[in-house]
């Protein structure tokens, strides 16, 4: 079922494919310069009480992975140039206005904004990605999986190199660093507007009504979804429950800034060699139900060591293992999950399916984040919120569709 042991060398990527693996890149650098330091500018320099910075963050998500789906219908509509354009211009807009927001309303609108033009043009740019990695695994050029992998490997690399330069911009100010966000995206908008096509080769024409309606009957695609978005709430447990057992190991969060830069680096440096061991050897079904298994695995591993009550370095050992595991499981979900999604679309509407992914995912992941809170909260003994964790993601292998031959995008839903 992996056309990828078929060849044993793949083909360069096209000039398209090798400009969109750059963008998101470039997307993610601009994005992470600025965000990891956000929460703290709104509430120390424009004084937000807690709950307010914790509202605008998640007025940010919301604008963003719920919006997704519009974003990827438009550029189904439209194509994906004028939509990344579009989502380039509104992100430097977003970026130069947070940079001199210094009221409330004024931050809210940035933040919207930012948001916003991140829904035009991820999912524009990732169905493209997915589309002509399906079109060039369809000619013999090798697995649409690894080029999946080198996607996330560049998003990854850029969520690395992201916070890096903004923390050296935050010397002279945060308003230094939004500007400087804003000129990685005024970058991008020259590259593109330069060297996107005007129209893109072998795209099929598709009506902007009634996709929707064909998406919410197709039950494998919703149970994708619905795996995926158990694979997003564990992966999101690096924002919430490992920042507590990190402060119970060692009395504060200084290493987390370590255990972050362990997981950007094993996606930087061992995506590629996984997905060319394993990946390409695996259906997508397997290889997502192995990835979710690992994760649980990782719950496990803090789970059993807790009763322990080891402090201080060795006590941080079973959160590391954590951070392994959850990694190298989403090493193996993300590039599957989305190169799945080609054969579950209807033909010509991949861009809103890569959208209704994210944004499926991500309600599941702020109502399952809500109930992980209370859990962990809850004064329940240590190791029960990740035996829980641990129990959901091992449950979520069961939500995945039933295996099916890998063909070309498919003219009718599932």
């Amino acid at each position: 079922m992996s056309p990828g042991t078929t060849r044993p060398r793949s083909a360069p990527l096209s000039p398209l494919l090798r400009l969109l693996v750059l963008t998101q890149l470039a997307f993610n650098i601009g994005f992470f310069a600025v965000l990891p330091f956000l929460a703290d500018h709104l509430g120390t320099a424009i004084g937000m009480a807690g709950w307010l910075v914790g509202f605008v963050l998640g007025l940010r998500t919301f604008s963003q992975q719920g919006l997704f789906v519009v974003g990827g219908a438009l550029a189904d509509r439209y194509g994906i140039r004028p939509v990344v354009l579009a989502g380039c211009l509104l992100r430097i807009a977003g970026f130069g206005w947070l940079g001199f927001a210094e009221r409330t309303w004024a931050v809210i609108g940035a933040v919207l904004l930012i948001g916003f033009a991140a829904a035009l043009f991820s999912p524009a740019v990732e169905s493209e990605v997915a589309r002509q990695a399906v079109l060039r695994e369809a000619a013999g050029g090798g697995s649409r999986t690894r080029v999946l992998a080198l996607f996330t490997a560049a998003g990854q690399a850029g969520a690395f190199v992201g916070p890096l330069l903004g923390a050296l911009l935050l010397a002279v100010d945060f308003r230094t660093v939004c500007l400087a966000g804003a000129g990685v995206f005024v970058l991008v908008l020259a590259g593109h507007a330069r060297l996107l096509p005007q129209r893109v080769p072998d795209r099929p024409p598709v009506r902007f009504a009634g996709g929707t309606a064909l998406l919410l009957r197709n039950r494998r695609f919703l149970a994708l979804c619905c795996a995926y978005g158990t694979y997003l709430l564990a992966y999101n447990q690096l924002y919430l429950a490992l920042p507590a057992e990190v402060e119970r190991a060692t009395g504060s969060q200084q290493a987390l800034a370590w255990l972050f830069a362990l997981s950007s680096l094993l996606v930087v440096t061992a995506q590629l060699p996984l997905t060319r061991w394993v990946g390409e050897r695996l259906a997508p079904r397997t290889s997502m139900a192995a990835g979710l298994l690992l994760i649980a695995a990782g719950f496990a591993v803090v789970a059993l060591a807790l009763p322990a009550g080891r402090s201080g370095a060795a006590g941080l050992l079973p959160g590391a293992g954590f951070v392994v595991l959850l990694t190298l499981g989403q090493m193996l979900v993300a590039p599957a999950a989305r190169g799945w999604v080609p054969d579950l679309a209807e033909e010509g509407r991949l861009g809103l399916y890569t959208g209704a992914l994210s944004s499926v995912s991500g309600l599941i992941v702020l109502v399952g984040s809500a109930a992980t809170g209370l859990l962990l909260d809850s004064g329940l003994p240590a190791p029960v919120p990740w035996l829980v964790l641990a129990a959901v993601a091992a449950g979520a292998v069961g939500l995945l569709p039933r295996p099916a031959p890998r063909t070309a995008p498919r003219t009718a839903p599932a």
